[in-house]
């Protein structure tokens, strides 16, 4: 029900109760004074009838019958036995068979000491409802009676004015409230429609009705409604902003309800474990599959906050730190530290193997030196020894050189400057200085497409490329074998590869020839010179290009190093 329909009921209930109010209120409060009124009347009578009562019994009928015609009464003559002796409802030749009224209550009253009684009942002679005052008088008792029947009409005719006036009253009411209720109804319902619209976060349309109790609950839901955009505007803002934050972070981010499904997750956490950006997850005990990590949740549920504890994921490292939440969820934060295990790894075999690799250079220096100052040797054994010094320690040079190179490109130290190359002339440089001429050493063998020989490159960068993988194959390819250079042009760019015949590499080892300091066969590679960072140096300078390098090899049937150029334009 509207407001307009409860409006309208209210108000007709309202004058209807009121109505019934006033009729009962009018019988319960009119009735006993026109009671006492008229006990009042019949005394009066009764007591002027007693006093004009004729002294001649034989005219107490007729003037009882004229006495109640002209007051609207009942009157009866009662001597001290108690028979009637007059009434003016019953015929002359009837008193005789009325029956005595010693037991009427007023009788008796007025016959005692009282000397007056009143009394309504029944009358058992003339079968209506009387109202009775009797007073001691005459030949005993004079007695006044009205019927009820009068009040009673009295009570009716004042409840017909009641409802007279009612019925207009109500139909006017009723209008009123009709008017009313399309006054404010109208503007309250658009009230109402309004507030759901702000529930829903619409804009409302709020009235003007021109009552001012309305305009103001009008004005307040306007400010309420300002009010809550301007919030919920600042809290999208934030959700917002903390929501890019946390999916731009590196870390992973979870966090779960009370009973464990997951409510956030970032791309970085989804990435962790392995799950796609849409695909649905499982709850957070399930969703976390290491041993580890597991414990850790169950120390949480137990109230331990869980602070920079490392867990294993398969061969991944992450540190965990985890707390519950007010709300009885727990979020967490993973760290993937696998790369930075893995740099301290490539950093303590760094150390191990520089500090390795110029141990053996300084063992040699040291001990000749030694050698020459404790007991001078001959001539020619001490030019031996020197020359033995200058190699190693032109070793030890060489190892100091290629590290700064490497460490200079690492760092962004260095740019590459990029001309149109011929490929050729600097392969053959680059060979010349990696290989001198000698019975003793593979031959060379330069194979280029027309279309493929110039290449856009750093020149000094190129000729270092080429010398060191030059440097590692003739170390591992037998003087009757080959070192071939090729070039085609290939996707945007120019591929270059280098090939020799050696002993090759075992396809264990391929992933890892590019890292500094590592070696297929340490023992030989010390004994023929190398550094271990040649083609760590090549790695860096070809992805300086924004190129591509790989190697192919297999064991017995040489390598191939394959390199891929890109146009610059």
């Amino acid at each position: 029900m509207n407001y307009a329909a409860r409006l309208i009921a209210g108000t007709v209930a309202v004058l209807v109760v009121t109505v019934l109010v006033l009729i009962v209120g009018a019988d319960r409060l009119l009735e006993p004074d026109l009671v006492r009124e008229s006990l009042a009347f019949l005394r009066r009578h009764a007591s002027l009838i007693r006093e004009t009562l004729p002294t001649d019994s034989t005219q107490w009928q007729p003037y009882t019958q004229r006495s109640a015609e002209a007051a609207q009464i009942r009157v009866t003559i009662i001597d001290r036995s108690s028979r009637v002796r007059a009434d003016s409802d019953v015929m002359a030749g009837e008193i005789g068979r009325v029956e005595n009224h010693a037991d009427r209550p007023e009788v008796a009253a007025a016959l005692g000491s009282a000397g007056v009684g009143s009394d309504t009942r029944r009358s058992t002679t003339v079968g209506r409802r009387y109202m009775y005052v009797a007073l001691a008088g005459g030949p005993g008792v004079i007695r006044a009676a009205m019927s009820y029947d009068q009040i009673d009409a009295i009570l009716s005719r004042a409840r017909r004015l009641i409802l007279a006036a009612a019925v207009p009253a109500l139909v006017l009411g009723s209008l009123l409230a009709w008017l009313a209720a399309r006054r404010i109804g109208r503007p309250m319902g658009e009230i109402g429609v309004a507030a759901q619209a702000i529930a829903r976060g619409e804009s409302p349309h709020l009235p003007y009705a021109g009552i001012p109790d309305v305009d103001r609950l009008s004005g307040h839901l306007r400010e309420m409604y300002r009010e809550l955009t301007e919030r919920f505007e600042g809290l999208r803002r934030r959700q917002s902003e903390t929501a890019a934050i946390v999916d731009s972070m590196v870390e992973g981010v979870l966090s779960s309800d009370s009973r464990g499904q997951i409510v956030t997750a970032n791309p970085a956490a989804r990435r962790m474990l392995g799950y796609g950006e849409l695909d649905p997850l499982p709850p957070l005990p399930l969703l976390i599959r290491s041993k580890d990590a597991r414990d850790a949740l169950a120390a949480i549920n137990n109230g331990e906050p869980i602070a920079d504890r490392e867990v294993a994921f398969g061969d991944r490292t992450y540190l965990l730190n985890a707390r519950r939440l007010p709300t009885g969820g727990t979020v967490v934060v993973l760290h993937d530290l696998t790369h930075l295990k893995r740099l301290e790894t490539v950093r303590r075999d760094f150390v191990a193997n520089a500090s390795h690799e110029l141990k053996t250079p300084l063992t040699a220096i040291s001990g000749y030196a030694e050698t020459l100052l404790a007991d001078p040797p001959e001539p020619e054994i001490s030019k031996k020894f020197l020359e033995t010094i200058l190699s190693n320690a032109r070793r030890m040079q060489r190892l100091v050189d290629d590290q700064l190179d490497l460490s200079r490109i690492e760092s962004g130290g260095w740019t590459p400057s990029i001309e149109r190359i011929a490929i050729e002339p600097v392969a053959r440089e680059a060979w010349a200085l990696a290989a001198p001429t000698s019975t003793e050493t593979p031959r060379l063998e330069v194979r280029l497409d027309p279309i493929a020989s110039f290449v856009e490159a750093d020149p000094e960068a190129l000729r270092q490329v080429f010398r060191n993988l030059f440097e590692n194959a003739v170390r591992h390819t037998a003087p009757t074998g080959s070192v071939t250079v090729a070039a085609t042009a290939e996707s945007g760019g120019t591929h270059i590869s280098i090939a020799d015949t050696g002993s090759g590499i075992a396809s264990d080892h391929l992933p890892r020839v590019f890292e500094r300091f590592y070696r297929v066969d340490p023992s030989r590679s010390r004994e023929q010179g190398g550094t271990g960072l040649g083609l760590a140096i090549v790695k860096h300078l070809v992805e300086g290009h924004r190129g591509r390098l790989w190697a192919e090899s297999e064991l017995g049937r040489g390598t191939t190093i394959h390199t891929w150029w890109p146009a610059q334009g």
